[in-house]
């Protein structure tokens, strides 16, 4: 089955959770860069929902220590890759997610207007599946041929000093590569 968008951008082959944090992209500008994330939640646990939650502004901040950090923050990524490669959409591809924060690309500020982010369950640290990296390349075909995305990067590289994902256990060269 080939990937489709619809007019918006939802993905028909994607779990549709619509969060509230996104808006419009600035007009005229055109979606140029993917960015690759990693996070869990807490980290490093997996197959949890508090990720989803957290995007959705449900997080019950009390499960955690290291959830009070996250206290009314409002985020968000266009897709979420779990370990076992579902896919699940939070904002639809011609909207803008914020999942950049503060950031730049090429002279380029604001990162979130030009571009598409993307969530892999995981930490700066971990290891990513082969599952992951099929549906992640499969996924990037896709945007690249419906929206001509040209470049990719990962969150460090465009928010330097302030972000470390996807990490080191991300390897670019599987990301690449046709299948795994």
């Amino acid at each position: 089955m080939k990937n489709r968008f619809n007019s918006i951008g939802w993905l028909d082959s994607a779990i549709k959770i619509e969060t509230p944090n996104y808006n419009d992209r600035p007009e005229g500008v055109n979606i140029i860069l993917g960015v690759i994330h990693s996070a869990s939640l807490p980290a490093g646990k997996y197959n949890s929902d508090d990720l989803i939650m957290l995007v959705m502004n449900k997080l019950d901040i009390s499960k955690d220590i290291s959830y009070e950090s996250l206290r009314n923050l409002k985020v968000s990524a266009h897709f979420f890759i779990r370990r076992d490669s579902s896919l699940i959409q939070f904002v639809p591809v011609l909207k803008r997610a914020w999942h950049a924060g503060i950031s730049s690309w090429r002279g380029l500020e604001n990162c979130n207007d030009f571009s598409v982010g993307i969530e892999l369950e995981g930490t700066a640290i971990s290891l990513f599946t082969d599952k992951q990296y099929k549906r992640l390349n499969v996924l990037a075909k896709a945007l690249e041929r419906e929206y001509g995305i040209k470049y990719w990067s990962g969150h460090s590289d465009i928010a330097s000093g302030r972000k470390t994902d996807p990490g080191i256990g991300f390897y670019w060269d599987k990301f690449r590569k046709k299948s795994v």
